[in-house]
């Protein structure tokens, strides 16, 4: 499409990570921390950050930030060590992540809903130095035992055995800004893969900062644009599509520490929003609302979306009681630092079974399992490359060797691309349930059940629901009989993040269906469920 390709700015092809040569914007900021400089140079005095009563203009984000880090250095972070985040959706989350850029250090964004084991793994896997956390999460820390590099722990608020984070603000000799190369790492990932254990995906500043370009050119956004983040600015989409790319335009973030449909429309309203990016979920839960009609959201004019389709008659809905609003799917995941298609303006109700097209930079393949492209509108594996894919996995050339393919990373989701070159994303290779947007890998549920000593064998699928789009439902065949529901569902409260804990269970004392390879047949179970 003429008008698609007339969105974006001039690119040219560059070699990156050795053995990839990408189209890259040519004229770009050159880093992560280059998003808050030149944000500051443009609108210094205007809004950056809003959460709650507490404002800061981008010249008072920036201020805190360089105290932060003076207090960083004074406590021995460097560039290259990793400083894991902890943290809510809260202004001092986006105040550490440029701080810790402004010293080249690396950022360990991590979910609060992430419990203990796999906290451990993941401060141990990337020997994190320091831990920024909510005080309510400080029983899950792991001990110096289960992570010997953590040298530091430091809390929001006052809480036993951890530094204040105020404290750390109190140095005002601004360190200087570290040299950083573009592909060097910023931030870490950990993402869940079919072994169950998490893999830290390398985000580097040159996948941030076309990320961040392409969700600005793609939506059009400027300064005067007002973003709420309703999504988890620990996750990659809260991450780039809202701290960085509104960072990058110099526009206003408005940080809700979590979602309530009624607390977002006042909001929207408050804080004059025309721009957001949630899941099709949430979308649906302020449509839910009696009095949706009466806020007044005439400035929204960007309403994105991404890990799920959104109903015909949500996007109907919207059209009638927000005309003004533009529905865009995109699709991405950690690996490629968010988006890797959108879908071009005024195209979602033409092409609401795809999922857009591949953005300027990306170049996506369809494969069969013989590693051959297959021809349009046949379904394969769906291949992306770019100079926003990671250039692999933190500590792990195993994962790194499996997952990528000459600069491309294969997705594990089924799909297609039609000759106009529109994505449709139709199943996914690795069982994996997506309850409102947050994947759920089924094999580390399972994993965790096959652990309770009354489990034989067991199946976690998903559970069509209306409002979330799919639910974790498990199959369990027991030892010897008798009602463990509430044990089970508490166990795996203990061990797994509260969205992957089942919400249902099957019971029962008889094998679960098998083929003839002995392999569990999930399709008998799941027409068993829909039945």
């Amino acid at each position: 499409m003429s008008d698609w390709k007339d969105l974006w700015p001039a690119m040219r092809q560059e070699s990156h990570y050795k053995d990839r040569v990408v189209p890259c914007f040519a004229e770009r900021p050159h880093s992560l921390y280059q998003l808050l400089q030149d944000a500051v140079a443009r609108n210094a005095s205007g809004d950056a950050l809003v959460c709650g009563s507490k404002r800061l203009t981008y010249s008072q984000l920036q201020q805190q930030s360089s105290r932060l880090a003076a207090g960083f250095v004074k406590r021995g972070i460097k560039a290259g060590d990793r400083v894991a985040l902890l943290l809510g959706n809260r202004n001092e989350f986006v105040v550490a992540l440029f701080a810790l850029a402004h010293l080249g250090a690396i950022a360990v964004p991590i979910s609060i809903r992430e419990q203990a084991p796999g906290l451990a793994y993941m401060l141990s896997h990337c020997a994190a130095v320091m831990v920024i956390h909510e005080a309510d999460l400080r029983h899950l820390l792991p001990s110096a035992q289960d992570a010997p590099a953590l040298q530091h722990r430091v809390s929001i608020m006052a809480c036993q055995g951890s530094d204040l984070f105020e404290d750390l603000l109190l140095d005002v000799e601004v360190p200087p800004i570290a040299p950083v190369e573009q592909e060097d790492t910023a931030v870490i990932l950990y993402t869940s893969g079919t072994t169950g254990r998490p893999k830290g995906a390398m985000l580097t500043h040159l996948s941030i900062v076309h990320s961040s370009l392409h969700y600005q050119f793609g939506m059009s956004l400027t300064q005067r644009d007002s973003s709420i983040a309703a999504v988890p600015l620990s996750h990659v989409t809260g991450l780039i599509a809202m701290v960085t790319t509104l960072a990058l335009v110099a526009g206003k973030l408005v940080i809700m520490p979590s979602f309530k449909a009624v607390d977002f429309l006042k909001l929207a309203e408050q804080e004059l929003m025309t721009h957001t990016v949630m899941v099709p979920a949430m979308y649906n839960l302020c449509l839910l609302q009696s009095d949706f009609d009466a806020y007044n959201l005439s400035g929204w004019r960007i309403g994105a979306f991404g890990g799920a389709p959104m109903p015909v008659a949500t996007i109907e809905r919207l059209a009638r009681t927000v005309p003004k609003l533009m529905l865009m799917n995109c699709y991405g995941s950690t690996e490629t630092t968010s988006p890797s298609t959108l879908m071009p303006p005024g195209q979602t109700t033409a092409h609401n079974n795809t999922v857009g097209m591949p953005l300027a930079c990306v170049e996506i393949r369809v494969m069969d399992d013989n590693g051959c492209e297959v021809p349009h509108d046949v379904l394969g594996e769906i291949w992306i490359k770019g100079p926003q894919v990671v250039p692999g996995y933190w500590n792990n050339p195993e994962a790194t060797q499996d997952n990528f393919t000459a600069g491309f990373w294969r997705s594990g989701d089924i799909g297609s691309m039609d000759a106009q070159g529109y994505v449709k994303v139709v199943d996914r290779k690795k069982d994996m349930i997506n309850r409102g947007g947050y994947k759920i890998y089924t094999i580390e549920v399972e994993n965790v059940l096959y652990a309770h000593p009354a489990v034989q064998e067991c199946a976690v699928l998903s559970k069509p629901c209306p409002v979330l789009g799919e639910r974790v439902h498990a199959f369990v065949m027991l030892k010897t009989p008798g009602d463990f529901e509430n044990e089970l569902r508490d166990f795996c409260r203990q061990q797994l993040s509260d969205y992957k804990v089942p919400e249902s269970f099957t019971l029962s004392t008889t094998p679960l269906p098998r083929n003839a390879n002995g392999k569990l047949v999930k399709r008998d179970m799941r027409d068993q469920l829909l039945a």
